[in-house]
């Protein structure tokens, strides 16, 4: 078997663009994978294409081979750009190895330790402005199952943060955890936002609401800055989205600088990569909890690659998309009580509908951390999907 061809569809999804890659064999078992990357979206068509010129005529079972191959070969090495664009292909191998043999991925790594996954919803939050509406969603999500929510409730706050605007963050995390009592996990979200007083005085002020863990404290570049939020922090700290590859995992672990670590199976590197990380982390007794609000291809690769790690803890997944989730693949989620069972289809168990997907072209899309508008990430018309 060879590859013969790659092909790129960018799917607006209102907030960002999805990007989902499909490699093609000459015996017709084909594989995706998803490179979703906000707002860089077109140097990430660049790395493909780079990495089609070389896999092009290659045998598609060669993974750990064409990864090292490509990985090697791009001289500047890491970073988002070239590891989404090879966390894409990788992916997709592993598709066409799954497929070819009629198991699922999962069974090429080592079998089942989870049959299903803890999760918690991003986005349940759509359009909530004040404190009280965020109560209210909160309410709506538990009563559909949703045991664990995460937010940012920190408006535009960039590094350090007005008295006026805590007290708001605060009231906003008193609202939900009054809404839902003690049945539901808070998961706040940093973004990488602030300098370390800044975080350290947050992390105190939102002990008193019992949050499982506060992500991104300080910006992904320093990880001693990290270290020593954690340090003063009697709040659970986690991180990892912007870490690509197990060689930049390694001073995180080095350092113990988190309690929970998110790698993201888009960016850090694709499936086998992240479980490695993965084991790294559990020879230290961290939880492993993979950032996963991208589209529906990354989050199948994510349920295969958490059905294997016995340190997997909870899984990210959006609470809500826009209405062509379900035109533009064949997803089919089984959730119930908190939790997503891991599908048993061969490969990812998961394919994209070409034309559905050129029926929605890449879109300009900008970030909103620093504009006030975090919490407008959904159209009028929005769909649950699972």
């Amino acid at each position: 078997m060879k590859i013969v061809d790659i092909k790129i569809f960018v799917v607006d999804c209102f907030r960002t663009n999805w990007v989902f890659v499909k490699v093609y064999t000459d015996e017709g078992i084909n594989g995706v994978g998803e490179a979703t990357l906000e707002y860089k979206e077109k140097a990430l068509l660049g790395a493909i294409e780079h990495i089609k010129e070389y896999l092009v005529g290659k045998n598609p079972f060669e993974i750990e081979k064409h990864w090292h191959a490509i990985y090697r070969d791009a001289y500047w090495r890491g970073g988002a750009v070239l590891m989404s664009g090879l966390s894409a292909v990788e992916m997709a191998l592993w598709d066409i190895l799954g497929k070819s043999l009629g198991v699922p991925v999962y069974q090429l790594l080592g079998g089942k330790v989870n049959d299903k996954v803890r999760i918690y919803v991003n986005g349940w939050f759509a359009g909530a402005k004040e404190p009280e509406e965020f109560g209210e969603k909160a309410k709506l999500a538990m009563e559909r199952g949703i045991s664990a929510l995460k937010w940012d409730p920190f408006g535009k706050s960039y590094l350090n943060i007005s008295n006026e605007d805590l007290e708001k963050a605060l009231r906003c995390i008193a609202s939900v955890r009054e809404a839902c009592g003690n049945k539901v996990d808070l998961l706040i979200e940093g973004h990488g936002r602030f300098n370390i007083p800044t975080a350290v005085k947050i992390a105190k002020e939102i002990e008193q609401f019992k949050p499982m863990l506060f992500e991104e404290p300080v910006p992904p570049d320093n990880l001693d800055a990290l270290k020593e939020v954690k340090e003063r922090s009697t709040v659970a700290i986690s991180a990892g989205e912007r870490l690509y590859t197990r060689w930049d995992y390694r001073p995180l672990f080095d350092k113990m600088a988190a309690d929970y670590i998110q790698p993201d199976i888009s960016h850090a590197g694709g499936i086998m990569e992240l479980k490695k990380i993965a084991a790294e982390a559990e020879s230290r007794y961290i939880p492993f909890a993979p950032h996963n609000p991208s589209g529906p291809i990354a989050n199948a690769a994510t349920l295969q690659l958490a059905a294997t790690c016995p340190n997997f803890e909870i899984l990210e997944i959006m609470y809500s998309d826009v209405e062509w989730r379900h035109d533009v693949t064949n997803e089919a989620l089984v959730y119930k009580d908190s939790y997503m069972t891991i599908p048993s289809k061969p490969g990812l168990g998961i394919e994209i509908n070409e034309e559905e997907c050129l029926k929605h072209p890449y879109q300009v899309h900008t970030l909103r951390h620093y504009t006030g508008a975090l919490t407008d990430i959904r159209p009028a018309k929005t769909e649950f999907y699972f």
